[in-house]
């Protein structure tokens, strides 16, 4: 599958080393602005070659739009993009051409459809994922107008966490660091981490939580279609991600139930909200109006910067010597792509719910 979403699509084509990725956006409403130079700004948050933590890989991530948009406003057709690869190394793969990478795609691609790009990764390359931030930076700027907000940082780099809750965080600060952690004592911690890993030839994982403000209740589905459930699918179809909890998550499996009890109350408004949100926003599978918090698990990148011991194509036991340009830590990057997939999923939510009100004033049926 390389389409996600329901009435708001996206597909995506490209690997990593080919000429260009892109993709394909259909189910936007007419009539909706989108700025394109905030659009550029988006989708160059999750670029390469931006510090010393990242890949060494430089790439502009320019978008050139095809199609769709017309002086500013969204047409109603498909929006159709792509992004050009222009530092391209393709020579660093051609050994592992004839092995698998251990905990690489390699083994299962060739396994499914008998046949990989081993350039990068070719199409299971996070490089893949550029293609996607076109679609979440159209969605968040949507949802932005509608009073929706989504911002993730990261909140775990290996063994350091960032122990304070959200809500005691300054979240505009997210990009104020390398690791994109808005405390900043607990960023340095951890990029030390990371440069330590690096160091010693290794990688290390991490976590990055999401919070979602102004969602409106009442989105999402009570079984199949699940607000909670169509965020995770989002979540870990991101390169690297391998596993998800929303709201208090695994803490919950060990707590009672009148220790996690979110109250209701109503506010001077008249609007009814709860008081606590151990549920992370989201009861039956369905949004009750709190912000959704999604935590996500990344492991640490499977390419090591130190001899490997694998097998070929042949069965036979070689020995894959270090080559290439490589994140030791994935995380810092996929700060943004978790809040792209999160818009992507909620926006699509959004318009599958009778939620979404166009600039006309109509709402999506």
């Amino acid at each position: 599958m390389n389409t996600f979403g329901q009435i708001f699509r996206v597909t995506t084509f490209g690997e990593s080393h080919g000429v260009a990725l892109g993709g394909v956006i259909d189910g936007v409403p007419p009539r909706e602005p989108i700025d394109t130079d905030a659009l550029q700004r988006y989708v160059a948050r999750r670029r390469p070659g931006q510090s010393s933590l990242t890949t060494a890989r430089n790439e502009s991530d320019t978008v050139e739009l095809l199609s769709g948009i017309y002086h500013g406003l969204t047409l109603g057709t498909p929006i159709g993009y792509i992004i050009r690869n222009s530092d391209r190394h393709s020579d660093d793969y051609d050994a592992i051409a004839r092995c698998y990478r251990p905990n690489h795609a390699d083994y299962t691609t060739e396994a499914r459809y008998g046949i990989r790009d081993p350039r990068g990764g070719g199409r299971s390359s996070a490089r893949e994922t550029a293609a996607r931030m076109v679609a979440g930076g159209i969605a968040s700027q949507m949802l932005a107008r509608r009073g929706i907000t989504i911002t993730a940082y990261t909140s775990a780099i290996g063994p350091v966490r960032c122990e304070k809750p959200y809500t005691a965080l300054d979240l505009s600060a997210v990009d104020n660091n390398a690791v994109r952690c808005p405390d900043a004592d607990t960023a340095a911690r951890m990029a030390a981490a990371i440069e330590q890993a690096r160091g010693e030839g290794d990688t290390i994982g991490g976590a990055v939580t999401c919070v979602v403000s102004g969602m409106p209740a009442g989105v999402g589905n009570p079984v199949f279609g699940k607000l909670n459930a169509l965020l995770g699918s989002a979540m870990l179809s991101i390169n690297a991600a391998k596993a998800v909890e929303v709201g208090d998550g695994w803490e919950l499996a060990r707590a009672r139930g009148s220790e996690v009890i979110d109250p209701f109350a109503v506010t001077a408004g008249g609007d009814i909200i709860t008081t606590a949100n151990h549920s992370g926003g989201i009861q039956g599978g369905i949004s009750n109006g709190n912000d959704i918090i999604v935590r996500v698990a990344f492991k640490p990148v499977a390419t090591l910067m130190r001899p490997i011991d694998t097998i070929d194509t042949e069965g036979n036991a070689v020995t894959l010597a270090p080559r290439g340009r490589h994140d030791a830590c994935v995380v810092p990057r996929a700060v943004p792509i978790v809040e792209a997939m999160a818009a992507i999923a909620l926006l699509d939510s959004l318009l599958a719910s009778n939620k979404f009100t166009t600039n006309n004033g109509e709402t999506i049926q």
